[in-house]
């Protein structure tokens, strides 16, 4: 028997200097929304994410830093990170019905939007949450229209279609991680509802962080 899987959206808040541990081995996105931190050998700065598997220490650089961190693990894995007293807040969470017996990879990337810019009815290979770095951003899906501010994640299933409109008044972006099938490796997940959607100029401006296959857990 398999265990369920949930992806998960936790916020890291570290002082100048502070070190915090979790020993949980997940599938793990680690992106630095703000300030400075150290992996093990690997040191994230502002607006940079890498992906790690095993238990994680985290070091703040001099100024502290902000975490958003992703992570795919079983749904009876606790990790939070602790410094003495938890760093973390639970920010999402969203159980997965992932097929063990196929292949996939975990993708990060940062989608930004001109001033009123608009992702046009689409759908993606896989599931992922999101979450807004700056600006507001309208997500019209499963029949809800959802305005997101600064600081706010949603889940899209991936095979749902999706509507979003940004600010018209103010710069936006979010970071998202999708769970896709393997070989999407270097390769776009977004599929177009409408045939006439596909032809038009799209706006919206896209940076990957991440994109590497993954082994699930039992």
């Amino acid at each position: 028997m398999t265990t369920p899987l949930e992806l998960r959206l936790w916020e890291d808040r570290l002082s100048a200097g502070v070190t915090a541990t979790t020993p949980a081995a997940a599938n793990r996105i680690v992106y630095a929304v703000e300030g400075e931190a150290k992996l093990a050998e690997r040191t994230l700065v502002a607006n940079t994410a890498c992906h790690t598997t095993g238990p994680l220490t985290v070091t703040a650089g001099s100024a502290g830093t902000r975490l958003w961190r992703w992570e795919l693990m079983s749904g009876e894995g606790q990790s939070a990170l602790i410094a003495g007293a938890p760093v973390s807040r639970l920010v999402f969470v969203q159980p997965l019905d992932l097929d063990r017996t196929h292949q996939y990879l975990m993708r990060c990337d940062r989608v930004d939007f001109p001033l009123g810019g608009v992702a046009y009815t689409h759908t993606h290979q896989g599931p992922g949450i999101r979450c807004l770095v700056r600006g507001r951003l309208v997500v019209e899906t499963h029949g809800r229209t959802s305005p997101i501010r600064s600081g706010e994640a949603w889940f899209e299933s991936g095979p749902e279609p999706v509507y979003a409109t940004a600010s018209a008044a103010e710069l936006t972006s979010f970071v998202r991680v999708m769970i896709l099938p393997a070989a999407l490796v270097g390769k776009s997940s977004i599929r177009y509802a409408n045939a006439e959607d596909q032809a038009k100029p799209k706006t919206q401006t896209y940076a990957i962080f991440v994109d590497t296959p993954i082994t699930l857990t039992p």
